[in-house]
């Protein structure tokens, strides 16, 4: 599985998804890019787009895009707040199908 971590989430998660193909927006040089731009060019490279845009839903139609969306609603996207998440994420991403949207709170 092949996993983009969205730019206003800390790249260290990186780290927290070593089983899997994970690289970050930055690292992909796609940094700034508007949302639907983003999710444009990462269906056609990547399983899942992972994020902390709560709002996602409501500005992108993701119905139109092959790919998954996980928005990790932490209290800050700081990597403290969303390592206790990580056990959640991981149960997911085992059964996580394209076009679907799953958001993972504490």
């Amino acid at each position: 599985m092949r996993i983009l971590i969205d730019e206003c989430l800390p790249k260290k998660l990186k780290q927290e998804l070593t089983e899997y193909t994970v690289f970050t927006v930055q690292e992909k040089g796609w940094s700034s890019m508007k949302n639907g731009e983003l999710l444009t060019r990462a269906e056609n490279e990547f399983d899942v787009w992972v994020t902390a845009d709560q709002n996602i839903e409501s500005q992108q139609n993701l119905n139109r895009y092959d790919i998954a969306v996980v928005v990790l609603v932490a209290p800050r996207n700081r990597l403290e707040f969303l390592l206790p998440l990580m056990p959640q994420l991981h149960k997911v991403l085992q059964n996580i199908l394209p076009h679907q949207l799953v958001y993972i709170e504490s």
